[in-house]
């Protein structure tokens, strides 16, 4: 099986781009039935699930927001940065 991103590459070169399963397989090193495969399959690529845990910084969001705004304000030497 190959990666996402090369499955996402091949199907961008054939319809933007236009470009010939024959080239296609010349540049990915993959066999010109395979990308017919791939470019024939309407399998769309898989969305990765949100983050739906919490942030171990979110108790912490507003003291942060607030010091580096008072820090963004200061002279440049006078930064902790």
């Amino acid at each position: 099986m190959i990666d996402v991103a090369l499955v996402s590459v091949i199907r961008r070169w054939h319809l933007r781009e236009g470009m010939p399963i024959r080239e296609i397989a010349r540049r990915t090193g993959l066999s010109r039935n395979t990308v017919r495969k791939y470019l024939a399959s309407q399998e769309l690529e898989p969305s990765y699930p949100s983050r739906k845990s919490p942030s171990k910084l979110d108790s912490y969001e507003e003291t942060l927001t607030n010091w580096l705004f008072r820090e963004s304000r200061r002279h440049r030497k006078r930064k902790r940065w």
